[in-house]
């Protein structure tokens, strides 16, 4: 089996496209930077790490809720929470070629610590220093304009607030805000008692200058939030349990401990006690943050009291305080992208053929099982025909008709597909089918009146 550091992200992203997982967005009018589709058999993945995330941070959570906000938002949103003011990149140029790099990360590359939280003073002595290590990823120079913080907020034109006001609207940057502004809703309509979250799948847009690394860094992705509510002062021990939940649902959704670490946060913002986050190690560009766990203590609801005027306090008892937040915030384009790295390979069979495997839990797998007759003639496709349609009243099931059924099962394979049922001759007279483990390859007949039962417990 193929390590991470076997694998190269170019064979990655080909074979995301061939097999329907992922595409280029208007590919056909050349594509556009850091914008991806989901093909058919990447919104099943998606849509499965979504439900796992669901059922792990709401069903499974009696405090917790869930909820869905609006991507638009009023515009003092942005203005409360310091996105317009400070949500931003250090960007420096190239004096030669005009192309743009983001200093926080080219300093981190030659092993300086730096992020984009660093005041600009402090990001441009570093990169000052630096300079003679610092090349352009285009023309190779090393003649740079100073570093400036580029925002990243995406303006939208939306009816009286543009053509009106003088206050822009925008497109997300992160997917919380609606958490914070649902909170008193959440307290009124239900009356959690505290400590209790809040969760949500939101998309959020970014004004990125370079999007890289396929969907690492994109300008439109999605994000799967919590926000953990608690009374003052009790932030310690529940960051560190919060901690440890979210590692150990990584290690459930299948990711290898040896591909997972935290990256504790140096640099914190001013209104942070901690923060860390959780990196996969990708193919070529090595260990990088799919999810960022944050202390915020009681910043976010107090912007938003003092902004919005509203009281904001929950009244635990006759005390009345401003929650705490625990904040965890995961890329699922990312998160998805390490799915795919973690669990392709490549293997050489007895025989010397190559087949491609994409060994998913059977839980994230695409499509479970995958019908197949034998032939298209002498009734063996329409049999089993029957069977898929059955089958499909409680499974995610293919029907694959054409080619020789090794190459069936082949493509069966590299989706990912953990089980093959082929309807051959002996299926007619015998009723039954073949039945084959994508893993292992090993084959057993089972009673097509058995299978329901049969692939239920397989598929548990």
């Amino acid at each position: 089996m193929l390590k991470n550091e076997d694998k190269k992200m170019e064979e990655i992203i080909s074979f995301c496209k061939e097999k329907g997982f992922v595409y280029r967005s208007s590919e056909i009018y050349d594509g556009i930077s850091g914008c991806y589709d989901y093909g058919p058999n990447g919104v099943e993945l998606l849509k499965n790490i979504k439900d796992f995330w669901w059922r792990e941070n709401v069903y499974k959570k009696n405090n917790f809720y869930g909820i869905d906000s609006a991507i638009f938002k009023n515009p003092k949103v942005w203005e409360a929470s310091g996105h317009t003011e400070g949500f931003s990149d250090p960007m420096a140029e190239c004096k030669n070629c005009n192309t743009r790099i983001r200093v926080d990360k080219e300093l981190e590359k030659i092993g300086e610590e730096a992020d984009e939280k660093m005041p600009e003073s402090e990001i441009n002595s570093l990169f000052e220093k630096n300079k003679e290590k610092i090349k352009c990823p285009k023309c190779g120079e090393k003649n740079f304009s100073k570093a400036k913080a580029f925002n990243l907020l995406v303006k939208s034109n939306l009816g009286d607030f543009t053509e009106k006001s003088s206050s822009p609207v925008y497109l997300p940057g992160e997917a919380s805000q609606g958490i914070y502004l649902n909170y008193k809703n959440i307290v009124q309509s239900f009356s959690p008692k505290i400590p209790f979250g809040i969760s949500q799948i939101g998309k959020a847009f970014r004004n990125e200058i370079s999007p890289r690394n396929f969907l690492f860094r994109t300008r439109e992705f999605e994000q799967a939030d919590t926000q953990f509510f608690i009374a003052p002062n009790e932030n310690v021990e529940n960051f560190k349990k919060t901690k440890e939940e979210r590692f150990s649902w990584y290690k459930k959704l299948g990711l290898s401990e040896k591909n997972l670490k935290f990256k504790d946060h140096q640099n914190l913002v001013f209104y942070a006690a901690e923060a860390t986050d959780i990196e996969y190690n990708f193919p070529d560009f090595g260990f990088e943050e799919i999810e960022g766990i944050h202390d915020r203590t009681d910043y976010d609801l107090s912007v938003h009291q003092k902004n919005s005027g509203k009281d904001l306090n929950y009244n635990n008892d006759g005390e009345k305080f401003l929650p705490w937040i625990i904040e965890t915030s995961m890329g699922l384009g990312r998160v998805f992208l390490a799915v795919i790295c973690e669990f392709y390979r490549e293997e050489i069979l007895e025989d010397g053929e190559k087949r491609r495997v994409l060994s998913l839990p059977v839980f994230l797998a695409p499509t479970k099982i995958a019908v197949l007759p034998l032939m298209k003639k002498d009734g063996l496709k329409e049999e089993a025909f029957k069977i898929f349609q059955k089958l499909s009243e409680n499974f995610v099931c293919s029907f694959d008709e054409t080619g020789s059924i090794g190459k069936r099962y082949r493509r069966a394979d590299e989706v990912g597909t953990p089980y093959c049922l082929t309807y051959d001759y002996d299926s007619k007279e015998n009723q039954d089918v073949t039945v084959r483990d994508r893993d292992s390859m090993k084959q057993e007949r089972i009673k097509i009146s058995e299978l329901e039962n049969y692939l239920t417990e397989k598929l548990k």
